[in-house]
């Protein structure tokens, strides 16, 4: 079976790892260029649109397997509101992180459509979230 770089096969999971600090300063130019502010705006205004507590704060940056990257922060449960669309639930930092960066991607896709890169880790990011222990709250959110 082939599957594209964005998917995983089936048979091997879709992994994320933690940024180090050391490489914090590289992430975001490597996997958005010139966007990257852009994107790290458009990341935490979702993130203040839709988690009620939120208040900023330290993000953790990870990369996944399959060439994604994603967001997140805290370590405390996030109370998520989505008024577009009625969903309402608390999940952890980490599927908050994955909800607000595909809200984040999917935005600046339609934002700058001749920058594949949006679309790219959205996909990429979407294949690492359908096997999440919490994908159904975030497919719920994103809905």
């Amino acid at each position: 079976m082939t599957t594209s770089h964005d998917e995983s096969d089936g048979t091997s999971p879709i992994t994320a790892r933690l940024i180090a600090e050391d490489a914090r300063l590289d992430a975001l130019p490597r996997h958005f260029g010139s966007h990257l502010l852009r994107l790290e705006d458009t990341v935490f205004d979702f993130m203040r649109q839709f988690a009620t507590g939120y208040v900023g704060g330290y993000w953790d940056m990870l990369d996944l397997s399959n060439g994604g990257f994603y967001l997140r922060a805290g370590s405390e449960p996030v109370a998520f509101r989505v008024p577009s669309n009625g969903f309402k639930g608390v999940m952890s930092p980490d599927a908050a992180g994955i909800t607000v960066c595909l809200f984040a991607y999917s935005h600046l896709s339609y934002q700058f459509p001749a920058e594949e890169r949006f679309s790219r880790h959205f996909y990429r990011l979407r294949a690492y979230a359908l096997e999440h222990p919490e994908a159904s709250l975030i497919f719920a959110a994103i809905d």
